[in-house]
C-alpha cells in the first residue's frame, strides 16, 4: 500500500476530528482524588465549575422513558441533576456533550422541561426525539418524519359555533420553523438509519390529545398540511424560539393516528422510539466528526485488503 495514500487518508482524518479529540488527556477524563475542606480543593472545584460553564451542550428531550432509554444506555453520564421533578442526565454521547431528559407527556410538561434545560445548562441546540402518529397518506408505521415546522392544532377559542383555531402571537401563521441546518442534518441521518423511502419532511401538528380518529386526521391534513401529529413538539419549539435556541423535532411513526392507533402504538412504540434514538446518535456522530473516523477506517481496511490481494497475486 502506497505511503502517499496513507498520508492522504491520515491528513483527512486529522482535519475532520475536532480539536477536543487531539488535545485530550487522561487527566481530563479522571480527575485526581481531592481532600475536602482545603484551599487547593476549593480552587480545583472552582476551576472545574468554570470548565463546566465553558462547555456547550446539545439538549435532547423526549416525552416518555422508552424514547431515551437507548440514548442513556449508550451515553457516558457524568452527573444527574433533578430540576422540577425531571432528571437531567449530563454527559457525553457519540463525541458530543449532551444533556438528556424525559420531560413528560403533553405541551405543559415538555415546555417546562425545555425551559428548565435551557435555563440551567449552556444549550447550543435542542433535539426533540420520540414517536408520533402518521397523518400523511404516504407515511406508514415506522417511517420517520423530520419537522420543518410545527403548529399547535388545538390552540384557539370555543364559541357557540364550536372550536375556532387561532394562530397565536408567535411565529408565522401560527407555525414555528425548525433550524434549517438541523433539519438537513436530521434528514441525512434518518436516511442512513431507515432508508430514503421511509423518511419525510414536513409540518408536525401538536395538541394535548392522543389522536385515534380518521376523521380528525383529515382535519389535520386539510387545515394544517400535517404529515404527523403528537403532543409536545410545538410547545418545545415555541420555548426554543423565545430563547433563540436552534431546534429540530425527529419523530418515528408508531401508528397512523386512526382507529387502530392504540394497538399499533402498543406493538410498535418501542421499536419506533429506538429508531429515532439511532437517528439522534447518527446526528451527533456527524457533528463530532466520529463519522469521519468511521469513513477513514473503512477506506483504510479496503485499501489494506486490496494491497494484500495484489501482493498475493504478485507472489
Amino acid at each position: 500500500m502506497g505511503t502517499d495514500y496513507l498520508a492522504f487518508l491520515l491528513a483527512g482524518l486529522l482535519a475532520a476530528v475536532p480539536a477536543a479529540y487531539t488535545s485530550y488527556s487522561v487527566s481530563e477524563e479522571i480527575p485526581a482524588v481531592r481532600e475536602w475542606g482545603d484551599e487547593e480543593t476549593e480552587a480545583a472545584d472552582a476551576a472545574d465549575a468554570k470548565n463546566t460553564e465553558d462547555m456547550h451542550y446539545t439538549g435532547i428531550i423526549s416525552a416518555m422513558a422508552n424514547e431515551i432509554d437507548l440514548l442513556l444506555k449508550e451515553a457516558r453520564i457524568d452527573d444527574v441533576e433533578t430540576i422540577g421533578g425531571v432528571d437531567y442526565h449530563v454527559g457525553e454521547l457519540c463525541g458530543q456533550h449532551v444533556v438528556i431528559a424525559q420531560a413528560g407527556v403533553g405541551k405543559v410538561l415538555s415546555a417546562a422541561g425545555a425551559a428548565a434545560m435551557i435555563d440551567n445548562f449552556p444549550i447550543d441546540s435542542l433535539i426533540f426525539t420520540g414517536i408520533a402518529g402518521g397523518v400523511g397518506d404516504e407515511t406508514q408505521v415506522l417511517d420517520e418524519v423530520v419537522a420543518t415546522q410545527l403548529v399547535q392544532h388545538d390552540y384557539g377559542q370555543i364559541t357557540n359555533d364550536g372550536f375556532e383555531w387561532f394562530e397565536g402571537y408567535v411565529g408565522e401563521n401560527g407555525r414555528y420553523p425548525c433550524d434549517e441546518e438541523l433539519v438537513e442534518l436530521a434528514y441525512r441521518s434518518a436516511v442512513k438509519v431507515v432508508g430514503e423511502d421511509h423518511v419525510f419532511k414536513g409540518t408536525i401538528a401538536t395538541g394535548d390529545q392522543f389522536v385515534a380518529s380518521e376523521e380528525y386526521v383529515k382535519v389535520l391534513q386539510d387545515e394544517f398540511d400535517a404529515v404527523a401529529c403528537e403532543m409536545e413538539g410545538a410547545a418545545v419549539a415555541l420555548v426554543c424560539m423565545k430563547y433563540e435556541v436552534p431546534f429540530v423535532v425527529v419523530r418515528a411513526m408508531s401508528d397512523k393516528a386512526d382507529g387502530n392507533a392504540h394497538e399499533s402504538y402498543k406493538n410498535m412504540g418501542d421499536i419506533a422510539a429506538d429508531n429515532s434514538s439511532e437517528i439522534v446518535m447518527t446526528m451527533l456522530r456527524e457533528l463530532s466528526g466520529e463519522e469521519a473516523v468511521e469513513v477513514f477506517m473503512e477506506e483504510y481496511e479496503e485499501e489494506t485488503e486490496k494491497s494484500t490481494q495484489e501482493e498475493d497475486t504478485a507472489a
